[in-house]
C-alpha cells in the first residue's frame, strides 16, 4: 500500500509517518488492511536527515503548485492521501497569490492526481477552524455557519467542497477535519497567527523568554499533536458514509487561556531554566485571535469515536515527553 503525505516534511507530516509505521498497515478501497509497502513525504522541504532508516520511507522535495511533479508522486498506485501542505494563516494574508496558488490550485492538483490512480484513493484533508469567522458564538458546534474572514480560511472552505465534490462524482473517497489549534509545535516559529499558542509553552521551557502578543484573558480552541495524529487516523480508517452529505466535520478542541496557559508553565514542577513569559499587545495578531472560537464541540466528532483532549496540563507533559525527554 502506497501512501503520500503532502506536508510531510513538516512536523504533524513527519509524526504521520511514524504513525503509519509503527501500524504497518491501513484499509485499502477494499475495505481490508493492507500492508504499507511505501510512503512518500512530499514537501518543498525534506525532513531533517536521518529521522527516518525506514526504507519504506521516501522524501520528495518540490512544489504542490507542479500539477506534474504532483501527479508524479500521487501516481496510480497510489491508495491514500493525507493532505497537509499549506500556506498557513498569516502567510496567506499577507500573500494573496500564494495563498491561493498552494491552498487552491494545489489542492486541486492533489484531487486530480489522485483521481488518476488506480481504484479510488482515500484523501483526508487538513482543513481549520479559519473557515469560521465574524460574529461566532463562544462554542463552535456542528450547526455553526461557515463564514470565513481571511483568504486563509476561504481557501480551506474551498478545499473542503472540493473533497466533498470529487467524493460524490466517486474519483476519490475523500474526507476533511476542521482542526483546532495544534499545541505544542517544536521548533522554530512559522507564519501561523496562532504560532505564540505553542510558543508561550515551547520557548519557556526551552529557556528562552517569550513575549506574547495577546492579551493574557485570550481564549483559543487547542488540541495535541498526540491528539490531531490519532484524528488523522481514525479519518482514514472511518467508513465514509458515516459522515454524510458532506465529506467535512468540526473536531472538538478544549478552550484555554493565555493567562493559564503561562500560569501552568509557570508552576510546572521541573527543573529545567524556564524562560520569563511577558504579555505585549499586538493589535493586528489581537484582532485575529478576537475573531476566532474559544472553543469547538461536535456531537457529531464525539459519536463517531473522534479522540480529544482535557486539559492544558496533559498537553504541556506530552510535549515535554515527546519533543524534550
Amino acid at each position: 500500500m502506497k501512501v503520500v503525505i503532502t506536508g510531510g516534511g513538516g512536523f504533524i507530516g513527519r509524526k504521520l509517518a511514524h504513525r503509519i509505521l509503527a501500524l504497518g498497515q491501513l484499509t485499502g478501497a477494499s475495505g481490508q488492511k493492507e500492508a504499507i509497502t511505501e510512503i512518500i513525504l512530499f514537501d518543498a522541504v525534506a525532513p531533517p536527515d536521518g529521522e527516518f532508516s525506514d526504507d519504506r520511507v521516501r522524501a520528495v522535495v518540490g512544489d504542490i503548485t507542479d500539477a506534474g511533479l504532483v501527479a508524479n508522486v500521487i501516481d496510480a498506485n497510489t491508495n491514500s492521501v493525507f493532505h497537509l501542505a499549506a500556506v498557513v494563516s498569516a502567510g496567506a494574508e499577507a500573500d494573496f497569490d500564494l495563498g491561493y496558488q498552494v491552498n487552491l490550485d494545489g489542492t486541486r492538483n492533489v484531487l486530480e492526481a489522485a483521481r488518476a490512480a488506480n481504484g479510488t484513493p482515500r484523501v483526508v484533508f487538513a482543513s481549520s477552524l479559519a473557515v469560521y469567522g465574524g460574529d461566532v458564538p463562544e462554542t463552535v458546534g456542528d450547526l455553526t455557519p461557515i463564514t470565513p474572514e481571511t483568504s486563509y480560511g476561504a481557501q480551506k472552505v474551498m478545499g473542503e467542497y472540493l473533497i466533498t465534490d470529487f467524493s460524490r462524482k466517486g474519483y476519490v473517497d475523500g474526507r476533511a477535519m476542521r482542526l483546532p489549534t495544534i499545541v505544542v509545535r517544536p521548533g522554530k516559529p512559522n507564519k501561523a497567527a496562532s504560532g505564540f499558542a505553542s510558543g508561550i509553552i515551547r520557548e519557556p521551557l526551552n529557556g528562552v523568554d517569550m513575549v506574547c502578543p495577546v492579551t493574557p484573558e485570550s481564549r483559543m480552541a487547542i488540541m495535541s499533536p498526540r491528539t490531531v495524529v490519532e484524528c488523522f487516523m481514525h479519518m482514514h480508517e472511518l467508513d465514509a458514509t458515516k459522515l454524510g452529505a458532506s465529506r467535512a466535520i468540526l473536531l472538538s478542541g478544549f478552550s484555554v487561556s493565555m493567562g493559564d496557559t503561562a500560569a501552568a508553565v509557570n508552576n510546572l514542577d521541573t527543573n529545567r531554566t524556564r524562560g520569563k513569559i511577558t504579555f505585549e499587545v499586538d493589535p493586528a495578531t489581537q484582532a485575529i485571535v478576537d475573531g476566532w472560537p474559544k472553543t469547538t464541540f461536535s456531537d457529531k466528532a464525539g459519536a463517531l469515536g473522534f479522540p480529544s483532549d482535557d486539559n492544558i496540563a496533559d498537553v504541556i507533559n506530552a510535549y515535554i515527553e515527546d519533543e524534550l525527554d
